[in-house]
C-alpha cells in the first residue's frame, strides 16, 4: 500500500509560538511594586525635614515609621485572603487607591499624632499588595518561570525604593516635603485605573491570551476559583511555615534599617548633606535591587522549585556574605567605600528574596494569598524592632553626649548578629507543603 506523502508544493504548517501577554501582566506588577516602594520609602528621605519642622525626636520618628509597619502586618493576612476569595484585580486596585490617598494626606500632617494616624492608615491600605501579587504570579506563570519572574518583580520594588531617597531629596529641596508626598501619591491613581481596565484574574478570562499561551500557563499552574477553608491547624503545626516566618523577621529587621533610617544615619553619623545622603542611600538600595534580580536568576538556575533542599546552601551563603560585608563597612572610615560595602551586603540579603518567595509559594498550595500573607506579615516584628531600636538607641546614646558614628553605628553591629541568625535558620529549613505533596524536602 503506498505511503501518504506530504505535497512538497503546499506550504509547510508553521507552529506559532505562544503569546506573551503574561509578560504584560508582569509589567503591571513591576509598576505596582515600584510605585509601592517609592511611596513607602520616601518618608525616610523626608524624616529629617519633618522632624525639624514638627519638632519630633528620633524616638518619635520611630513611632511614625512603626505605625505604617504595624498596620501593614495586621492587615496583611485578611487582605491576602480577600485576594483568594474575590480575586487580585479588585483587591490590588483598592490597595493602590487607598495607599495613594494616604500618601497625599501625609503632606497635610501638622504634628506627631496626625502623622502616626495617617501612616497607620497608609500601612493598612498597602497591606496585601505582595500576597496578591504572589497570587497573580501563581495563576499567570508556569512554575519553571516563577523564579525569574519573582526576581524581576522584587527588583522592580527595590528599584522604586532606590529611586525614592534620591528623588525625594531632590524634590524636597525644590517644592518642600509636603508637595513631594502629593506628587508621589498621584502616581498610584493612574496605575489603579489602568490595571482595573486591562487585567483579569485568570488567563482564560483575558481576551488577548491565545490558546497556546493558555496551554503553556495551565501546564504549570493550578486554576482554582474557590480555594476552600484554610487548614489553620496544619498551618500553625508546619515547621516550614514557622521557619520561613522567622527568616522573614530577620530579613525585615535588616531591610527596614535601610528603608527607614539610612539617610538619617548618613547625615548624622557620617556627616553627609541631605542631598548626598539621599544619593548614597539610593546607591545602597540600587545594589539591593540588583540583588533581587540576581536572586531570581539563581533560583531558576538551581531549580529550587524542583530541588528546594538547595535553599539550605543558597540561603546561608547569602546571609553569611552579607554579615561579612557589613562588618567590613563598619571598619571603614571613608563613607564612599563604606556605602559600597553596605550595598554589597544589601545585594546579598536581597538575593534571597526570590528564594523565600519560591519556597513560600511552594508550601502554600491552594492558599497562596492567605499563607504568603501570614509568613510575610511575620516580618513586621523584625521591621518594627529595628525601626524602634534605631530611634531609641540614637536618643539614648545622644543623652550620653555621644554623636556621629559613636551614636549611630551600634545598630549595625546588632544587625550583623541578625544576619548570622538568618543564615542559621536557612541552614535548618526543610521544604514541606502545608497540605502535603510529593516529597521535596530531602
Amino acid at each position: 500500500m503506498p505511503s501518504t506523502q506530504e505535497n512538497p508544493f503546499e506550504p509547510a504548517q508553521i507552529r506559532q509560538p505562544a503569546g506573551h501577554i503574561r509578560y504584560v501582566v508582569l509589567a503591571w506588577l513591576c509598576a505596582l511594586s515600584g510605585i509601592l516602594y517609592l511611596d513607602r520609602i520616601c518618608i525616610s528621605a523626608a524624616l529629617g525635614r519633618i522632624s525639624e519642622e514638627l519638632q519630633i525626636s528620633n524616638t518619635g520618628g520611630s513611632f511614625v515609621l512603626m505605625a505604617f509597619t504595624l498596620a501593614y502586618g495586621l492587615f496583611e493576612v485578611p487582605t491576602g485572603r480577600w485576594g483568594d476569595t474575590w480575586g487580585a484585580r479588585k483587591v490590588l486596585t483598592r490597595i493602590s487607591l487607598w495607599w495613594s490617598v494616604f500618601t497625599v494626606l501625609t503632606g497635610l500632617c501638622n504634628g506627631l499624632t496626625s502623622l502616626i494616624i495617617v501612616r497607620f492608615l497608609f500601612g493598612a491600605g498597602e497591606a496585601g499588595a505582595f500576597p496578591n501579587a504572589a497570587r497573580v504570579v501563581s495563576r499567570w506563570f508556569p512554575i519553571h518561570e516563577r523564579g525569574r519572574v519573582q526576581g524581576i518583580l522584587l527588583a522592580a520594588s527595590q528599584t522604586g525604593g532606590a529611586i525614592a531617597p534620591w528623588l525625594a531629596a531632590a524634590l524636597i529641596e525644590r517644592i518642600g516635603w509636603r508637595m513631594t508626598f502629593a506628587a508621589f501619591g498621584s502616581i498610584g491613581f493612574v496605575w489603579a485605573a489602568g490595571f482595573w481596565l486591562w487585567f483579569r484574574d485568570e488567563p482564560s478570562q483575558h481576551p488577548s491570551v491565545d490558546p497556546l499561551e493558555q496551554q503553556l500557563i495551565a501546564a504549570g499552574t493550578q486554576t482554582q476559583i474557590n480555594p476552600g477553608p484554610v487548614p489553620w491547624a496544619l498551618v500553625f503545626a508546619s515547621p516550614s511555615v514557622r521557619m520561613l516566618s522567622a527568616i522573614m523577621v530577620c530579613a525585615s529587621f535588616n531591610s527596614y534599617i535601610y528603608f527607614s533610617w539610612f539617610p538619617r544615619y548618613l547625615e548624622k553619623g557620617r556627616g553627609l548633606t541631605p542631598a548626598d545622603a539621599g544619593m548614597m542611600t539610593s546607591v545602597v538600595l540600587a545594589c539591593a535591587a540588583a540583588g533581587t534580580f540576581f536572586g531570581g536568576w539563581v533560583v531558576d538556575r538551581l531549580q529550587i522549585s524542583k530541588y528546594p533542599a538547595r535553599s539550605r546552601v543558597a540561603g546561608p551563603t547569602a546571609f553569611l556574605s552579607a554579615a561579612a560585608l557589613l562588618a567590613s563597612a563598619l571598619l571603614c572610615s571613608d563613607h564612599r567605600i563604606a556605602v559600597l560595602l553596605t550595598g554589597g551586603s544589601c545585594f546579598a540579603t536581597q538575593a534571597t528574596q526570590s528564594l523565600w518567595w519560591s519556597c513560600a509559594i511552594g508550601i502554600s498550595g491552594r492558599h497562596t494569598g492567605a499563607l504568603f500573607g501570614l509568613m510575610n506579615s511575620a516580618g513586621v516584628f523584625g521591621a518594627m524592632t529595628s525601626q524602634l531600636l534605631v530611634g531609641l538607641l540614637a536618643d539614648a546614646l545622644g543623652r550620653l553626649n555621644l554623636s556621629g558614628r559613636a551614636q549611630w553605628d551600634p545598630i549595625f553591629y546588632i544587625n550583623c548578629l541578625v544576619l548570622l541568625t538568618a543564615a542559621a535558620l536557612w541552614l535548618k529549613f526543610v521544604f514541606a507543603p502545608v497540605e502535603g505533596s510529593p516529597d521535596k524536602s530531602s
